[in-house]
């Protein structure tokens, strides 16, 4: 069954860690990363976390083959490389969607921060959280089709990294289809078919001046019916 996990209410981690960067209660130097640069590799060890100020940063594993699966978009405000807490080399590659500006916190650091102001209790919901995004993932590529996990993934993108306008969810940030197949685990041509199905539903529309219009009750209610 698939079920898209509602967003956070009030103020996120990611939120609460950047007004502790910006009283400098937390050493955290700016790094600027061009488009198309990683901020790191797969298998590179590294003990650094990252809080996105500016930007987009994408998060992608890579097949023998090279076929890339796109595990996640972080806007400003979001916080990624959070497992170098378990130690041993990266499992993914960050990579800058756009030219962006990030604030890298050493673990060490981090830690300190985190018990000093005491924001150990948000870290671990934070986590949390992410780890019911990634099993509510594993789920759907199981128990449902490529048409439903993509309305899915575009109601998390719209919630995520869209601005609210009245019942639709605006994106103004370009996704390819690429990179939408990579989160579906679908093709290309699959997506611009299922695109094509939810603009003639009136799920979503293309405007001038940006990505994607999702209706966001529309989209609710394609999902729900189709559990």
């Amino acid at each position: 069954m698939s079920m898209t996990l509602a967003p956070l209410s009030g103020i996120t981690f990611g939120e609460r860690l950047e007004s502790v960067i910006t009283g400098q209660a937390l050493a955290a130097p700016s790094v600027r990363i061009d488009k198309n640069a990683n901020v790191y590799n797969c298998g590179y060890r590294s003990d650094h976390v990252y809080l996105v100020r500016a930007g987009r940063i994408k998060t992608v594993m890579y097949s023998k083959g090279g076929k890339e699966c796109l595990l996640s978009i972080h806007p400003a405000g979001d916080l990624f490389g959070e497992l170098c807490v378990l130690g041993g080399p990266r499992a993914e590659t960050a990579i800058a969607m756009v030219p962006s500006v990030l604030q890298s916190m050493a673990m060490d650091v981090f830690h300190a921060a985190l018990r000093r102001e005491g924001l150990v209790e948000d870290f671990v919901r934070h986590m949390a959280m992410r780890l019911a995004e990634q099993q509510q993932v594993i789920s759907d590529l199981v128990t449902v089709d490529s048409e439903q996990r993509l309305g899915s993934t575009l109601l998390s993108l719209g919630r995520k990294l869209g601005k609210r306008e009245a019942s639709t969810l605006r994106i103004d940030e370009k996704i390819t289809q690429e990179e939408l197949a990579g989160m579906v685990g679908t093709t290309r041509s699959r997506v611009g078919h299922f695109l094509k199905r939810f603009r003639e539903a009136g799920i979503v529309e293309v405007r001038q001046g940006c990505f994607l219009r999702i209706d966001e009750q529309r989209l609710m209610a394609y999902l729900d019916a189709r559990i």
